[in-house]
């Protein structure tokens, strides 16, 4: 039997891409579960980069499930949201409006019953947004990271909990390593096998590990946010400028110079000998290829590195992240923290948690 709903947690969802539709989806999924729980998730809106989707009413309870799946059937084939309107149930804003009632929106639920603003997009245009809306009293829940890299505004990755922990207990960290994208760990173990790095690019795209110009993966500026956020967390004060990071790509094959279209029928290839003799170098070594970044003393370092085969990331397979911490405690065998790292069901699984722990801020008064 479902629970008496004991939490209410209104959101508005920014980004419509593959890890925004994916929340949108879990959350229709997940009602009977949550409804167990007590807890009911109300979508009151939903932005894509041009215009944003807002219920009638934000406190009638927001989106039903048809239009819920709907939107994500409408933005998978590329419509506008825009075509929803005759479905009833919401309003239509197109930027720079639609800001504007992010921000109504935020001012009416943040103070009354909460809202909880998620972003799933991929840019820094959302920090004013979330500023403001943190300001009136809403929750944030991120997928995008490059807000946490900007300004310090702070931090928010699956590994966090645990940092935190640790260093409240009075335990210092003395360095973090790891694998932290799933697609380049995909890319780097594929390799292994002899296939061809263009190939292996392509394929990983097709799976959706990447973003839709793999370059965003490939020029290693992913890892670098994420080791930025946690670095800041060990309470280095940095910027992006102050970390070492590989491209695997040249600069002239970049967005600039060539579009993602030529980029992948023409120039990915382009980079198949010169891997291929990194991952053979590194093989008559006992080695293998990952892509790797430390956190330490000496600040961050975000590439590739030859590690043995029979380390913790040299054993690593597929889009799984592995994240070692080390300690006073962990000094001779570091907390490892592994998991899938890439793919827009996990990402917007774990966006979906992050949301569901915030509901003890959500429960009505007696």
């Amino acid at each position: 039997m479902p629970m008496a709903v004991k939490s209410v947690l209104p959101v508005v969802l920014l980004g419509c891409g593959g890890v925004g539709r994916h929340l949108l989806h879990h959350i229709v999924s997940c009602r009977p579960l949550h409804a167990k729980q007590g807890v009911a998730v109300q979508v009151v809106g939903v932005g894509d980069s041009s215009s944003l989707l807002v219920a009638d009413d934000v406190h009638s309870g927001g989106f039903d499930d048809a239009l819920l799946t709907n939107i994500c059937n409408v933005k998978s084939a590329g419509s506008p949201l825009s075509s929803l309107l005759r479905q009833g149930q919401c309003q239509l804003f197109k930027n720079p409006e639609a800001s504007g009632k992010v921000i109504e929106a935020a001012t009416t639920l943040g103070r009354s019953t909460g809202l909880v603003l998620v972003d799933c997009s991929a840019t820094y245009d959302t920090v004013p947004l979330l500023k403001d809306a943190v300001d009136h009293g809403c929750c944030i829940a991120l997928a995008n990271k490059k807000p946490l890299t900007g300004a310090y505004v702070g931090a928010g990755l699956p590994v966090i909990a645990t940092v935190t922990r640790i260093i409240a207990s009075g335990d210092p960290i003395s360095r973090i390593v790891g694998s932290l994208s799933g697609t380049l760990g995909y890319v780097m173990s594929e390799l292994e096998d002899g296939k061809k790095f263009s190939e292996v690019v392509k394929t990983a795209k097709s799976l959706g590990y990447t973003e839709p110009d793999p370059r965003d993966d490939l020029g290693g500026m992913d890892v670098a946010r994420k080791a930025l956020i946690l670095a800041r967390l060990l309470g280095q004060r940095i910027s992006m400028e102050d970390i070492n990071v590989e491209s695997l790509y040249p600069s002239e094959l970049g967005p600039d110079v060539m579009s993602t279209k030529d980029f992948l029928e023409n120039g990915v290839a382009q980079l198949d000998k010169s891997m291929e003799e990194r991952v053979r170098a590194a093989s008559l070594k006992g080695n293998v290829l990952r892509y790797f970044c430390e956190i330490g003393s000496a600040g961050c370092q975000v590439g590739i590195r030859e590690l043995p085969k029979n380390s913790a990331l040299g054993r690593l397979r597929g889009s799984d992240n592995v994240v070692e911490i080390y300690s006073r405690c962990y000094e001779s065998s570091p907390l490892v923290i592994q998991g899938a790292g890439a793919g827009n069901d996990t990402t917007a699984a774990g966006v979906l948690a992050d949301i569901f722990d915030l509901q003890d801020l959500f429960q009505k008064t007696a």
